[in-house]
């Protein structure tokens, strides 16, 4: 049976990867972009009379958990990176985590009751102390404290742009380049959040990955959402990609008589960036 492999370039956050399975020929169009101006962020300070606690909303039993803000950001960053990262990368993930919280509860959230909620797909990840302990082997103590210093590092330190609070959206790598925040969930752009390059995540290890279909497996899914596909794979022009973003993702895609979003592609196949080569 025919394989299809999806060579997907790992980048969590801001955009996605759909893949391209068949031995395809395709012609790449270049996109040339102008180097955008990169807007001055600063980190400030936040009064803890304000935002000492957050309400957090538990997705899976619906209940509402009252808690000290810092003591939340510890378990965020516990659940959004490894222990094992260097100290530097905890701190700048904590000082993130807590701008996108207190931006959430600025600005008002989906959740009636509760300032954020504990869902990744939602808000932002999240596990207890316990459970994450639990987790871990060994030096359980000892990893735990790293993360405790990481937060109290950064005490109080939110990044703002314009005098206000940004929102604060992180990733673990971007592929090389960064997206433009329309392009991933629409609306309108923000100018601290334009594409820029990225340098040295090449030794991530996630950095890219693989992704396999059978022929069959291909159609269930695109078929799976639009039952009216009209497709013959051993067709040359089965597939084209019609449009790029600035961020080098693909925008638009044409399966047979369907063009799709990159990003509505990505959820169909469950991959995880716009940004994929195919073999």
């Amino acid at each position: 049976m025919k394989k299809i492999m999806l060579y997907i370039l790992a980048v969590v956050g801001i955009c996605f990867l759909i893949p391209i399975f068949f031995t395809v020929k395709f012609k790449i169009k270049e996109v040339i972009n102008q180097e955008p101006e990169i807007p001055e962020l600063e980190v400030e300070k936040y009064s803890y009379s304000d935002f000492g606690t957050i309400k957090l909303l538990h997705a899976k039993t619906g209940e509402v958990e009252e808690k000290s803000l810092d003591d939340y950001i510890v378990e965020v960053v516990s659940a959004e990176m490894p222990v094992d990262y260097e100290l530097e990368a905890l701190k700048a993930q904590s000082v993130s985590a807590r701008t996108y919280t207190i931006y959430k509860i600025i600005t008002g959230t989906v959740h009636e009751n509760a300032d954020i909620c504990d869902s990744s797909t939602c808000c932002q990840a999240w596990i207890s102390k316990e459970d994450r302990m639990n987790r871990w082997q060994d030096n359980k103590q000892e990893r735990w404290n790293k993360l405790v210093e990481a937060v109290n590092a950064t005490v109080g330190e939110v990044v703002t742009y314009d005098g206000k609070v940004i929102n604060a959206f992180f990733h673990a790598n971007s592929g090389g380049m960064t997206e433009n925040v329309s392009n991933v969930w629409g609306g309108k752009d923000l100018p601290y959040l334009n594409s820029v390059e990225t340098n040295g995540e090449e030794a991530y290890p996630q950095y890219e990955s693989w992704v396999t279909f059978t022929k069959e497996e291909f159609l269930q899914k695109l078929k799976g959402k639009y039952s009216d596909l009209d497709i013959n794979l051993d067709a040359e022009d089965w597939m084209e990609i019609k449009e790029y973003t600035p961020g080098k993702r693909i925008k638009k895609i044409r399966f047979g008589n369907k063009e799709l979003k990159g990003t509505e592609v990505r959820t169909i196949f469950r991959i995880k960036i716009c940004k994929f080569y195919h073999n």
